[in-house]
């Protein structure tokens, strides 16, 4: 039990910043195309407590499966095409958490933890390890095609009418295919060897 809440606790940082930065980046780049309802909902902020919802986030500590309050966007402001905007805003969180997780090989490779005191340095250095897999995961998880994840809203501005109609209706059952996934040995069989292939050629450009 010590061990298990010493890792939860250096995991906490990387898990409340790419929840954080997830959710910022869909309420920035939806204001910036034009849309106020980031800014009045209090979503354009780096504070993890505006982001956070309670049973989303103590669902993830104890099953690994979670979810952050949705950031409120009215795509009828934008200044480009709707469906344009909504890929974009809807890519934004992933991509964000993509960045954070380069950003974090970045420092594991080149910041010289050797010249700080062990007992700074190796749990600053465990951080940085887990902001990697976190971001990644967290990242290629949001872009499942699986309603109401990022990648759903992707294919749905995607989607001609015809078959834009037919996937909609998915949408109900959208929570209930996603607990299927965590209990089952699926999600594993999906994501393990995408996070991987992300990671490691993360560290191969680097």
């Amino acid at each position: 039990m010590h061990e298990w809440i010493m890792n939860f606790l250096i995991a906490l940082p990387a898990i409340l910043w790419a929840i954080t930065i997830h959710e910022f980046a869909h309420g920035y780049i939806a204001y910036k195309l034009g849309d106020p309802t980031p800014k009045i909902t209090g979503r354009l902020t780096l504070n993890p407590f505006a982001h956070l919802d309670i049973i989303g986030f103590l669902a993830l500590v104890l099953v690994h499966f979670g979810w952050a309050k949705p950031v409120m966007v009215n795509p009828n402001n934008f200044r480009i095409d709707p469906r344009k905007g909504e890929i974009l805003v809807a890519s934004g969180g992933p991509l964000a958490n993509f960045l954070s997780a380069f950003v974090s090989v970045l420092v594991l490779k080149y910041f010289p933890f050797s010249s700080l005191p062990f007992n700074v340095s190796e749990p600053l250095f465990l951080i940085f390890k887990y902001s990697i897999f976190i971001n990644v995961a967290f990242g290629i998880f949001n872009l499942l095609p699986i309603p109401p994840l990022d990648g759903s809203k992707i294919l749905e501005a995607l989607l001609p009418p015809k078959l834009y109609y037919s996937y909609k209706k998915i949408e109900p059952y959208g929570p209930i295919i996603l607990i299927i996934l965590v209990i089952s040995p699926l999600l594993n069989w999906i994501l393990v060897p995408l996070v991987n292939m992300v990671i490691n050629l993360m560290l191969m450009i680097t």
